[in-house]
């Protein structure tokens, strides 16, 4: 499938749905009320979205591999936070796993986007 606009990228379409998984959350009880914690976890998924659509707009496969690194380093604070949310009691092992899971395949369409975008 033919990349016409950002919303095309894989790694973003998962993106999205991390940081839809990520709010849904977040919303809820002593997590919603952490709220630092919460603001920050939620601004490292939603940078994640914004550093592939910024990138995407870039003139040069260079500056759309940085921006797809600065994207797949989010997705790495975010699943660092996941632990805090665990180790806090804001999420279940198993609500862990799954943003987790989400998490780790988010990084790795960003990780083979620009391994194909290095070797074009």
């Amino acid at each position: 499938m033919a990349i016409r606009r950002f919303e095309d990228i894989q790694a973003w379409q998962k993106a999205r749905q991390l940081t839809d998984a990520i709010y849904r959350y977040s919303n809820k009880s002593d997590f919603a009320r952490d709220f630092r914690f919460r603001d920050q976890i939620r601004s490292a998924a939603v940078s994640v979205m914004a550093n592939i659509a910024e990138g995407y707009d870039s003139d040069a496969d260079a500056d759309f591999i940085r921006f797809l690194s600065y994207a797949r380093r989010s997705v790495t604070e975010v699943q660092s936070h996941l632990y805090v949310a665990l180790d806090q009691g804001y999420l279940t092992q198993q609500q862990f796993n799954e943003l987790f899971e989400l998490a780790t395949t988010t990084r790795n369409l960003i990780s083979g986007f620009i391994r194909y975008l290095r070797q074009s």
